[in-house]
């Protein structure tokens, strides 16, 4: 177990002064050193005319609303698309558009984003404008197509541009070259948020809402927290701020019925929701729609207007999200005794560079969790491919730090012209698409781009961690603080701290987790901690009597008390001491 200690600036620290220790530790380990960037209220948001485009998105979606038109927002199937379709329609609607409705591509019929075919699919309902979220920004071929049934298309999107944009009517994508927009880690909903920000704006510069107060967009913040924490963005300060006025919402009961709805079927309280309330229990079954079915699920039960409405598709979400884990199950020990077969053959031992791994019997919409689980387990960069058609693959890549998944994608493509068909994402993430009989050249070239990219000591898991705390500060009051502290989330982790304990009890729950009764090196006091899927990191209850942990402070509610419980992420037998 490698483990790296945070070192946070002397200056950032002593310019938090007003902070308790801890937490002036953990926020200048982040970069944080300056209060200004701990400022929550939706007035330190960057400004919306900072973003390229929208002057032009905004002057585009109010002609249309102004000039009576149809409008189709085409959607995404994954839990940031189904957030910004949700977004979108709500607001258009409630600033008065009369005819607008959405389309979201079956992962399994179209694929992803404005292709022709789904152009030709809303070309049936006959719409003025085509309004694309969390996707478009590849779809050269799609926005000719729909000019082609005489559509105009407005494209919000926030993964990387290729270097030929599609011929949109507007673009707004704070990641376009020569773009100054200050967070260029906007998810799609944030970008469309932005979009229909501006459009409030002008509609009322403009009297549309003549006397009538016009809608707030805040209170539709909680869509925005919850596809911004999903799609794994860094959560840099503006994020943060879109992230936390959402989950106030949520934790004051304002919240969208199918948000709530989500997070209760899951067993989460919304009056405590937090960051990874969203990113663990509403998000999977939310994105389980678009894995095993048709996303339109998703998004009808985030715009669902009664709690039992909303119940019922949460419900349906649910079962869904059980399949898939049941797929999902099946499929890593499948891949993983492909991989250890694979590493017993290789003469230096341990995992390749890169892993790729495929099976005719795997499901598509599963693979990109495998590819995590994957690289969680082995701690490489990962490619999952599953059959789509006849003589085709369709890849999930997921990535570890130090390594820019799509830039290696570039480069197999770049130095195997014809070898990918198509693909895209970001650095951490990536999709794309093969031939089947391409298969054992792509595994053969990611595995040495991977090689040339990813230095040796990247390829072993560490651990970063704010450091050891005293046994005076393992309490409960302490884990409130830091839980309030956030949100926490992608690019900026919750805290985690390492230590040496004595194992008092150890005994497996749930069949791959360990509940454990650990007492720290230095303190008396013992605390309750809990190791998830420790088992398959080869731990079990015959733990060593004293071990180095990696955990991190959490607050256990059972039956209405409120007790410390440790959840340890990575440990080592405890090195002997002299």
């Amino acid at each position: 177990m490698r483990i790296r200690r945070r070192c946070p600036d002397p200056a950032a620290e002593s310019a938090l002064s007003g902070l308790p220790p801890v937490l002036r530790r953990v926020y200048a380990g982040r970069g944080v050193d300056h209060p200004d960037e701990l400022r929550q209220e939706l007035g330190a948001l960057a400004p919306t005319d900072g973003l390229h485009g929208l002057e032009a998105a905004v002057g585009c979606l109010a002609r249309a609303m102004i000039g009576d038109r149809r409008i189709l927002v085409v959607g995404d199937f994954d839990a940031d698309g189904a957030s910004s379709c949700a977004l979108a329609l709500l607001a258009l609607r409630g600033m008065g558009a009369r005819h607008v409705d959405y389309l979201v591509p079956n992962r399994f019929e179209y694929g992803y984003g404005l292709s022709p075919e789904i152009v030709a699919e809303a070309a049936r309902s006959a719409p003025d404008l085509l309004v694309t979220v969390d996707n478009g920004i590849s779809s050269a071929d799609g926005v000719a197509a729909a000019h082609a049934h005489g559509m105009e298309v407005l494209v919000t999107d926030h993964h990387l541009p290729p270097e030929h944009l599609p011929d949109a009517r507007a673009i707004v994508n704070p990641n376009l070259p020569g773009d100054g927009f200050p967070s260029k880690h906007l998810a799609g909903v944030g970008v469309i948020f932005y979009v229909l920000a501006g459009l409030r704006q002008e509609l009322q510069r403009q009297g549309w809402f003549a006397d009538a107060a016009p809608p707030q967009l805040g209170t539709l913040l909680d869509l925005v927290a919850l596809g911004t924490v999903a799609d794994l963005v860094p959560l840099d300060h503006n994020n943060r701020i879109l992230v936390e006025q959402g989950l106030r919402r949520i934790r004051a009961g304002r919240g969208r019925p199918g948000i709530i709805a989500l997070l209760e079927v899951a067993g989460r309280d919304p009056s405590c929701c937090t960051a990874t309330d969203l990113a663990f229990a509403a998000a999977p079954r939310l994105n389980a729609a678009g894995r095993l079915d048709d996303m339109a699920v998703g998004i009808e039960c985030l715009l669902a207007g009664s709690p039992g409405e909303a119940a019922e598709l949460a419900g349906r979400l649910d079962a869904l999200n059980r399949e898939r884990r049941s797929i999902e199950s099946r499929m890593e020990e499948e891949a993983v005794a492909g991989v250890n077969a694979l590493t017993d053959t290789l003469a230096e031992g341990g995992a390749p560079p890169g892993i790729c791994v495929t099976d005719e019997t795997w499901h598509q919409g599963v693979v990109g969790i495998v590819a995590s689980r994957l690289k969680e387990r082995f701690h490489r960069p990962v490619v999952a491919f599953a059959p789509v058609a006849a003589g085709e693959l369709k890849g999930s890549a997921r990535s570890v730090p130090g390594l820019h998944m799509r830039d290696v994608l570039e480069r197999v493509a770049t130095d195997h012209p014809g070898l990918i068909e198509r693909f895209g994402g970001h650095a951490g993430a990536a999709g794309l698409t093969l031939r089947t009989d391409h298969f054992a050249a792509f595994r053969e070239a990611f595995v040495a781009a991977v090689d040339a990219a990813l230095p040796a000591e990247d390829r072993d898991g560490v651990h970063e961690t704010d450091g050891p705390l005293r046994p005076g500060e393992l309490t409960l009051e302490l884990a409130h603080v830091l839980r309030d502290a956030g949100p926490w989330g992608q690019g900026f982790p919750e805290p985690s701290f390492d230590g040496c304990f004595r194992v008092q009890q150890a005994r497996v729950v749930g069949q791959r987790h360990l509940k454990m009764r650990l007492q720290p090196e230095e303190g008396d006091t013992v605390v309750d901690a809990i190791a998830f899927r420790a088992l398959d990191a080869g731990w079990d209850e015959r733990l060593p009597s004293r071990i180095h942990a990696v955990y991190r402070l959490d607050v256990n509610r059972w039956q209405g008390r409120e007790s410390l419980q440790l959840v340890v992420e990575a440990m080592a037998t405890a090195a002997s001491r002299e």
